[in-house]
């Protein structure tokens, strides 16, 4: 991730860069979500909602993607 060895980007920054990619997957997750809850009787979440409810819901996401990623580029590294 840079040019001097032994030194990488933190968590904080991984998950910056990954937070739309996250909070999409978590929008789009919650939506098919809401369309499966209509089986058991439940009402459907409209595609504003399940965005609006990503963006607080893909923070998590988003630092557990982070942390995942932080791992395998140590691991690659050799650390």
């Amino acid at each position: 991730m840079s040019s001097e060895p032994g030194k990488r980007w933190p968590v904080w920054k991984l998950s910056a860069v990954l937070y739309p990619f996250a909070a999409t997957a978590v929008a789009i997750n919650l939506f098919m979500l809401g369309l499966l809850g209509q089986a058991v009787g439940l009402t459907a979440l409209s595609p504003i909602t399940s965005l609006v409810l990503s963006i607080w819901l893909g923070m998590p996401a988003t630092w557990a993607a982070g942390t995942w990623v932080y791992h395998l580029i140590s691991k690659a590294e050799g650390d």
